[in-house]
């Protein structure tokens, strides 16, 4: 059952979503050869608490981390460890989310470390671009199908694939709600969007096939292939008139 927020509900999410914003952005900055993917947690998980809110993806279902850091071929979920050291060269994607005021939001991005060569370079470029796409089908009348058609032909067009096993959400009152929304389909096909809906739009593309495969860990999903991973998500709320990045 998809869940419309109010108006109130937004405005908490919008102050929440610029917090987790701004958090992200801080933690990307720390991001260097040398540092550790357990360090990058310990500071968000510090900058989450300096702003009076709570790390949504704690805990949930059984998840040991603040922050979420994909590295490389690691398309989601990478758990942060003292072992995992960044290097130069590397992509490394960062998700967080958080609670505040009773509401959450969750927001990705992967950035280059140092010098990296062109195809990550791309990689990253397409897949930014990919999720502004997607966030402009974002209006009331259209389709989920829409966004996840024009991120697919975008993406596919430049090379890469979408992966197909995982999906963005709705997000607000849960860490996950509904509805799903896929990274490729059909346009005009879907549920149908309406105001009041939040929704994390997050593309996930690899520089090789789509298929993907999670660890030994449980959580950590990387691409069958090998192939390289990038990652970029915002939550949006649809609004009135089209819709509102909230993060």
């Amino acid at each position: 059952m998809i869940i419309l927020k109010t108006p109130q509900e937004i405005e908490i999410l919008k102050q929440g979503g610029q917090i987790l914003h701004r958090i992200l952005r801080e933690v990307a900055k720390k991001v260097k050869s040398g540092i550790s993917t357990w360090e990058l947690n310990d500071i968000a998980e510090n900058l989450i608490q300096q702003a009076g809110a709570e790390p949504s993806f704690k805990n949930y279902e059984g998840y040991p981390a603040s922050l979420c850091v994909s590295v490389n071929d690691h398309v989601v979920h990478g758990i942060p460890s003292r072992d995992k050291i960044i290097q130069s060269g590397d992509i490394v994607g960062l998700d967080l989310g958080i609670w505040y005021q009773g509401l959450c939001t969750d927001t990705a991005i992967t950035i280059g470390v140092d010098h990296i060569n062109k195809v990550a370079k791309k990689l990253i470029k397409v897949t930014r671009k990919s999720l502004e796409l997607g966030i402009k089908q974002a209006k009331p009348g259209r389709t989920l199908g829409d966004i996840g058609a024009t991120i697919q032909n975008y993406v596919e067009k430049n090379g890469f694939s979408v992966v197909k096993q995982l999906a963005g959400h709705g997000v607000g009152r849960q860490v996950h709600e509904d509805p799903r929304v896929l990274n490729f389909g059909q346009s005009g096909r879907g549920e149908i969007l309406k105001p009041g809906m939040v929704i994390a739009i997050e593309p996930m593309v690899n520089v090789g096939g789509y298929q993907v495969e999670t660890l030994d860990d449980q959580w950590t999903v990387a691409t069958k292939d090998g192939s390289w991973s990038a990652h970029f998500e915002h939550t949006i709320a649809i609004t009135e008139r089209g819709n509102q990045i909230l993060t």
